[in-house]
């Protein structure tokens, strides 16, 4: 597809707020891939150029929650292996569905995903609540430190939603790390970050590999996410949540009126 200038303009906007919102938090997704879907790009075509487009953002983001990574390699290498796994059986599942399928079932992930988002304050002063309550200070939960095959399980159930479909894997994995460690918020999401980057990325690798991406696209939603990453690991924390949350809900429901429409 050719790109006139306010559909390219629009598409790297795109990225550099779902950049922003994944390093956040989660939930990009519901941003790039309305888009995607406004300018004519068929839902699956979207969904693989959008996770492609995405991976560079959140490794940017990554990148710029190292300080909060320290101490945590043996942990997220446990837990990495789950989200890669995730993650390979969420793209294969995409790629050998029926398309009709992905039209079908993503609406209901949309919903889903949306209620996450609306609920995503709540799960998170729960979260902190208990990790106070628990005493997490810093580097605190190493007596728990890989969370149990419990929490390796739900991490791959995570991993197949974000290989498949992805939007607000971020909010389930922060509800799900803050539930199993008594680490501070910002540790967690910096793990969180990891552990969404090798979904999206494993998912990608085989996406481009077997699929069709549409790259000019997925080059300009990479170069919005890339910005997006750091300005969601610098400045991210300080714009006001209920405008994310504002946002990322209208986008969803203009996706969902595509979908069913």
């Amino acid at each position: 597809m050719t790109h006139g200038i306010g559909e390219a303009a629009a598409l790297f906007a795109a990225g550099l707020a779902a950049g922003t919102i994944n390093t956040v938090v989660g939930s990009g997704t519901l941003i790039t891939f309305p888009t995607l879907l406004a300018f004519g790009y068929p839902p699956v075509t979207a969904n693989i150029t959008n996770t492609v487009g995405l991976v560079p953002g959140v490794l940017s983001g990554v990148h710029g929650y190292r300080r909060e990574l320290q101490g945590q390699r043996g942990r997220l290498l446990l837990l990495g292996s789950a989200s890669v796994l995730g993650g390979v059986t969420g793209a294969i599942l995409l790629l050998t569905l029926p398309s009709g399928a992905f039209k079908a079932i993503v609406p209901a992930l949309i919903v889903v995903a949306l209620v996450l988002v609306v609920v995503q304050p709540a799960l998170g002063r729960w979260v902190a609540r208990r990790q106070e309550a628990r005493g997490g200070r810093g580097q605190a939960g190493r007596a728990n430190a890989h969370g149990g095959p419990a929490l390796w399980l739900l991490v791959y159930g995570t991993g197949v939603y974000g290989g498949y479909f992805g939007a607000a894997q971020g909010v389930i994995l922060i509800g799900l790390l803050g539930i199993a460690f008594t680490d501070t918020l910002q540790r967690i999401n910096g793990a969180k970050n990891v552990l969404a980057a090798l979904v999206n990325g494993v998912a990608a690798i085989i996406f481009i590999s077997v699929s069709h991406v549409a790259w000019a696209a997925a080059g300009l939603i990479a170069a919005g996410s890339i910005l997006g990453g750091q300005l969601g690991a610098h400045i991210g924390r300080r714009l006001p949540p209920i405008a994310l949350r504002i946002v990322i809900i209208c986008v969803g429901v203009v996706a969902l009126v595509k979908l069913l429409a």
